[in-house]
């Protein structure tokens, strides 16, 4: 019988009055006595700081790589006192400009030692710390500065000519803005038109300089961050997070990783890349400062990445499935690249790794000599010192994490959580083989249940427990800004309903299997749950990405599909067939062999008939957030798919009949 990793605290409720069925409410086994009791003095994001300030004065905090002629040095270090006295300098300026308490700041740019220190200076003035981010388009920075009346806005240098886009509506609320960097006469100038003050960062440093303010008190209660989602519908929603869910989120990763024996200690080192306009970076780095551990910035582009890692050595490496994919990818075309006799001996290397982890073994005794040997150096790859790799954001293909946990010399782990839940609010277990696939057992501080969904057959009290995802607890978001409305419908009875579909494992682990909204009816009456149907034809080596479309005038399904570069020129070189991979991706034969593809992956997961794809386009660029087909967190933008590819789709509706 396997270990179960969540008890019940709640029975299940029976349907009632027209309402669904209700699964058992569970929670963590590691908090079988209780969630986490609330650290004393620690009651905001500020105090999460100011006492790593304390106790770890001199510790190293925040760290960039130094360009000198043009080539990138060592990361340069500020300890935590030395960040915590320009926080201070900043906090005064703040006030001299006149935002009190409960302002709005808004942060725009990518993550840097300046947006951590004006966060702290929002956290210092219980300011409500407002990320702008431009991959919704300027339209929404506009929108999020005059939604959620921003006063002053902390800008990268190079990001300062996009803020003046939004000009001259956002000046009814924005009346200061201060570049991490410099700032250019002219750009003083046009913006002191529209009656607001531009400073370079060493400027505004003196601007308090002369007055001393009083940090006011702050509350658990009080709105610490109002991050806008990206929706992949609809205009962005404000929701409003409390210092209580970060901080009760804080005690909550801390139990866990003690639970499992990787607690985090001042000695980790983190990447900071992944955008801190977003809950699950923001969450980390929290943690990260509550521990006076060590965050080292990347340079902004995806593909030096790696030497950043090499530079940095991280402890701890967060990603989301992109990033590992694209890890994956490099590490395979390495792998067939090294001649026969090299691939040959990591292919016996990594079949028995894998066993020894699905018969049980722990992490680091299924194959010690393999580890050194061969597996070494993908880990020297990440730095050298990464001990976990934490996946979140979107689901993670099951043979992506496979091959990671054998070959990575770290544990893998893939969360779930919604800026609505405060990011972490399940995590799969170190050296628990069993929990692939899944997103693990809850955090010990939060309470969940499935409720059925009878539309979509899903069926919380059946012996395969299915249904929609609600979470209760104090991580729980505070509503969103100025949307009643919208709040009323997801938070019902303090539960809020996360709009995705779960389904619960023996082990307690639970795997994300659909997503509400994401049904759509065909012709014949017949419901199509897609994201599930998308999981089913993923997870193939020669697919990178898959969109499936149905339209309800149709009886059939039809997919957008973006292949692997390397396995489809693999393929047509194995058959014969020439071209460059633009080419190969109009080639009939190439087509035929993906729909192949497809169509037995859909055979082995005994699909209905209505599931399968009847035509298919080869797309060989990835989705992407430039044409607006994704949302920041890659979550696929379906209106926008539909209007991009409208010509496609009439095409291969028209040929297939």
């Amino acid at each position: 019988m396997a270990e179960k990793f969540i008890i019940e605290v709640e029975p299940a409720k029976p349907a009632k009055d027209g309402k669904p069925s209700v699964g058992p409410v569970y929670r963590s086994k590691f908090a079988k006595d209780g969630f986490p009791p609330p650290i004393e003095g620690l009651d905001s994001c500020w105090d999460i700081f100011r006492l790593s300030v304390e106790k770890y004065p001199n510790n190293r905090m925040l760290g960039h790589r130094k360009i000198v002629d043009g080539k990138p040095g060592k990361y340069v270090w500020k300890t935590y006192k030395e960040v915590y006295d320009i926080v201070i300098k900043v906090g005064n300026s703040i006030r001299n400009c006149g935002v009190e308490k409960g302002g709005k700041c808004g942060i725009f740019g990518a993550n840097c030692t300046e947006w951590i220190i004006s966060m702290e200076a929002c956290n210092a003035h219980g300011l409500y710390c407002v990320p702008l981010y431009d991959t919704l388009g300027a339209g929404a920075v506009e929108f999020i500065i005059s939604h959620a009346e921003v006063a002053i806005a902390f800008v990268e240098e190079k990001k300062v000519p996009e803020l003046l886009k939004t000009f001259p509506n956002a000046a009814k609320y924005l009346k200061t803005v201060v570049s991490f960097g410099e700032v250019t006469p002219q750009q003083k100038d046009e913006i002191e038109k529209f009656g607001v003050s531009l400073y370079s960062w060493d400027e505004f440093l003196q601007v308090g300089s002369k007055n001393q303010y009083d940090l006011p008190l702050k509350e658990k209660s009080d709105i610490c961050t109002i991050m806008y989602t990206s929706g992949t519908t609809g205009e962005p929603k404000g929701v409003m997070i409390s210092n209580n869910s970060i901080v009760t989120l804080i005690a909550g990763v801390k139990r866990f990783l003690e639970s499992v024996n990787e607690a985090l200690t001042m000695n980790d080192v983190y990447l900071s890349y992944l955008p801190l306009a977003h809950i699950f970076d923001r969450a980390i780095e929290e943690c990260f400062i509550r521990h006076g551990a060590s965050i080292g910035f990347w340079r902004g582009d995806v593909k030096l990445l790696t030497e950043d890692l090499g530079e940095l050595r991280p402890t701890v490496f967060c990603a989301v499935p992109r990033v590992l994919d694209r890890i994956y990818s490099g590490l395979q075309q390495k792998i067939s690249s090294g001649g026969r006799l090299r691939s040959t001996l990591f292919n016996i290397a990594y079949a028995r790794k894998l066993q020894y982890l699905k018969d049980g073994c722990k992490y680091h005794e299924a194959s010690p000599i393999s580890d050194k040997v061969v597996f070494s150096k993908v880990r020297d790859g990440l730095g050298g010192k990464v001990r976990l790799i934490l996946s979140g954001a979107a689901p993670l293909s099951s043979h992506v994490e496979a091959f990671l946990r054998v070959v990575a010399c770290a544990h893998v782990l893939q969360g779930y959580g919604l800026t609505e839940t405060c990011a972490g609010t399940f995590v799969s277990l170190p050296n628990q083989f069993d929990m692939l696939g899944t997103v693990g057992p809850p955090v010990p501080n939060v309470d969940v249940c499935l409720v059925s969904v009878p539309e979509m057959e899903y069926d919380a009290l059946s012996s395969t427990p299915r249904g929609e995802i609600c979470v209760r607890g104090d991580t729980v978001f505070s509503g969103y800004y100025k949307r009643e409305d919208l709040t009323k419908e997801v938070l019902i009875d303090g539960w809020f309903h996360t709009g995705d579909i779960g389904e619960w494992q023996p082990n307690g682990s639970l795997k994300i299997i659909d997503r509400m909204k994401n049904i759509f009816k065909l012709s014949q009456g017949e419901y199509v749950a897609v994201e599930n149907l998308e999981n089913v034809f993923g997870n193939n080596l020669v697919i990178d990405s898959v969109w499936v479309y149905g339209s309800s005038f149709e009886s059939f399904l039809v997919a957008v599909v973006n292949p692997s570069k390397q396995q489809v020129e693999k393929w047509a070189k194995q058959n014969g067939l020439s071209g460059d991979f633009n080419s190969l991706c109009e080639n009939s034969k190439v087509k035929e062999h993906i729909l192949g593809e497809l169509t037995k992956a859909g055979k082995e997961r005994k699909l209905k008939g209505f599931e399968f794809i009847k035509a298919l386009h080869l797309d060989p660029v990835p989705f992407d957030m430039e044409r607006d087909l994704l949302t920041p967190t890659f979550k696929k933008k379906r209106p926008q798919l539909l209007k991009y590819y409208k010509d496609v789709i009439d095409t291969m509706y028209k040929d297939a009949k």
